[in-house]
């Protein structure tokens, strides 16, 4: 059974960097204390660094552009298919009733 990953959500993660950046105890300890992976702290402080006030917008990490590529072709594909169906069925249908 897959452990679901756990969110968190942008107000938390602000306020998570607010007390690392205020207090002078350290990264591990308070990532201990709000029950999180120690580098997490550390991934959050890059992300907002990088991104500023638009950082922590989405739920987890964006697709890579092949995985939602390959979920498009997918759902193109099964489009396609179902729709194959019934023209075979209608075929099938007039051709019966020509004969």
């Amino acid at each position: 059974m897959l452990k679901k990953r756990a969110s968190y959500t942008k107000e938390f993660k602000l306020e998570a960097l607010r007390v690392m950046s205020k207090t002078d105890r350290p990264a591990s300890e308070i990532a201990r204390e709000l029950s999180i992976r120690g580098n997490q702290l550390y991934k959050w402080q890059e992300a907002f660094n990088g991104q500023g006030g638009s950082a922590f917008r989405g739920q987890g990490r964006p697709k890579k552009a092949a995985q939602s590529e390959l979920r498009r072709l997918q759902q193109e594909n099964k489009r396609l298919q179902e729709e194959n169906e019934i023209i075979k069925k209608a075929a099938m249908y007039f051709a019966r009733k020509l004969k």
